[in-house]
């Protein structure tokens, strides 16, 4: 089976990126380190048992929107841990998004947002996607007092 590997175009920051999101993430390791003529080309790293790639490009290409890291957390205190470390010296957004220092999109994102979101009841549903839109950092007790009424 092949593998999908997501590959992160930086300027100069590769092995710098790789070593950040590795000290943040529990279950991240470094990978292999490649150089040519003495600057580093790429670094590999996993986190939560996913290979990533971070290249050195050079300036011609940068991040988007268009696409972001979903990062799934148990609870308050992760989603609280993970916006500070990665907002740090990057630019908090709204609903639980942000760029990092490097110009990597990442949401995070509580378990229990997509499950009030999905309520059957669409009074609830909305109640909660109300609550999210005029949120930064996600807020799960402001998601459950809305879906609550």
């Amino acid at each position: 089976m092949p593998t999908v590997t997501p590959f992160l175009w930086f300027d100069d920051q590769a092995e710098e990126a790789m070593n950040f999101y590795v000290s943040i993430f529990e279950d991240a390791k470094p990978g292999n380190v490649s150089r040519a003529g003495g600057r580093v080309m790429s670094a590999s790293f996993e986190l939560d048992g996913r290979p990533y790639i971070a290249f050195n490009g050079g300036p011609l290409f940068k991040f988007t929107e268009a696409i972001s890291l979903y990062v799934n957390c148990e609870n308050q205190a992760e989603v609280d841990d993970l916006w500070s470390k990665l907002s740090a010296g990057g630019v908090e957004s709204r609903c639980g998004w942000l760029k990092d220092k490097f110009g990597v999109w990442w949401q995070i994102i509580p378990s229990d947002l997509p499950r009030l979101l999905g309520d059957p009841d669409p009074g609830k549903a909305k109640r909660v996607m109300d609550a999210m839109l005029k949120m930064t950092r996600i807020d799960i007790a402001g998601l459950q007092s809305a879906h609550r009424g």
